[in-house]
């Protein structure tokens, strides 16, 4: 078994142009989808994936969306094993195969895909024509940094999953390189707003709940650089979390619901009170995504059903 070797990590040092169709009222809309990886066995995908597959390929063509953000657990239940593994196609091609989102998906890892070969997933980029792998990239709108949180945090394999918290990362050495660099990055973020995406959460009142290692030093970064939003899967349900700190307010989105969608509260009392602004989930729910529709003045944040139904939406201003 392969896990995310430093080498691969050094791939993803990279900064990229986004590039994103702006529509005739002004917006830049992409889609959030997380924890979206089908089945380890035929037929490799469940209804929830697929319901949520088809409704975001209808609201595409009729928003002309630009991309997505996937933000880990890509392949249930332990990852891929090469570049040419048939999840590939049975799980990601053949699912979201709508016209509209053969757009570029901007990828990053979850717990489980590091329990297979999180490499061959980086090196699949090279070969498909939208699966782009990267932690940074800009437009002149929005600037993106997506994190591999178990890098920074550890929780790759099932021992480590077991220890709450997390027992930490595989290399200290690496996870304080990719600190300092994070820092970085949203150091030279110029943009109105500042996205940061991830798979494990900040916060969430679900079956994981928060993730001390980033409470400790990820949501004080957030805050001294004013990012708009953290975004993250891991837990099966869709949550809006905000909470301040130092005179500045963060917003925290769980967009864990492409797959499976559970109804859990077991951390509630593990929040900020009166963090939580939104829940969404439950075991007979055919899953749901998240929407952001960005312009000069304001980005809105939406959680989508698979009927298309808008569940809740907010609005976020300018950073500066």
């Amino acid at each position: 078994m392969q896990h995310f070797s430093t080498t691969a990590y050094d791939k993803l040092r990279r900064r990229y142009d986004v590039l994103a169709n702006k529509n005739d009222d002004g917006n830049t809309r992409f889609f959030v989808i997380g924890d979206w990886g089908g089945l380890p066995f035929a037929p490799y995908k469940t209804p929830s994936e697929v319901a949520v597959a088809a409704a975001m390929g209808n609201l595409g063509k009729t928003l002309n969306t630009s991309f997505q953000l996937a933000l880990g657990d890509n392949f249930y239940f332990d990852g891929v094993q090469s570049v040419t593994d048939p999840r590939f196609q049975h799980t990601f091609e053949q699912v979201f195969s709508a016209a509209s989102l053969q757009t570029p998906w901007y990828v990053l890892a979850g717990n489980h895909d590091h329990k297979g070969n999180v490499s061959a997933q980086i090196e699949y980029g090279k070969i498909s024509r939208r699966c782009l792998w990267q932690s940074d990239k800009q437009t002149k709108l929005v600037d993106f940094v997506m994190l591999d949180t178990v890098i920074l945090c550890g929780g790759g394999n099932l021992s480590d999953w077991e220890h709450t918290p997390l027992k930490g990362p595989a290399s200290d050495h690496v996870a304080e390189a990719y600190w300092q660099w994070v820092e970085e990055q949203f150091r030279q973020s110029t943009a109105p707003y500042l996205i940061v995406s991830g798979h494990f959460p900040v916060y969430s009142v679900a079956e994981h709940g928060p993730t001390k290692c980033l409470v400790d030093r990820l949501r004080p970064l957030l805050h001294q650089y004013r990012a708009t939003a953290y975004l993250c899967g891991h837990d099966h349900s869709l949550q809006h979390l905000a909470d301040d700190l130092d005179g500045t307010h963060m917003n925290y989105f769980v967009v864990g619901a492409g797959n499976i969608v559970e109804n859990n509260h077991n951390h509630a009392k593990d929040v900020p009170a009166d963090s939580l602004k939104y829940y969404w989930g439950g075991a007979i729910l055919l899953g749901g995504f998240g929407l952001i529709e960005a312009n000069n003045t304001q980005m809105t944040f939406s959680f989508i059903e698979h009927s298309e139904k808008t569940l809740y939406q907010t609005v976020m201003k300018p950073r500066f």
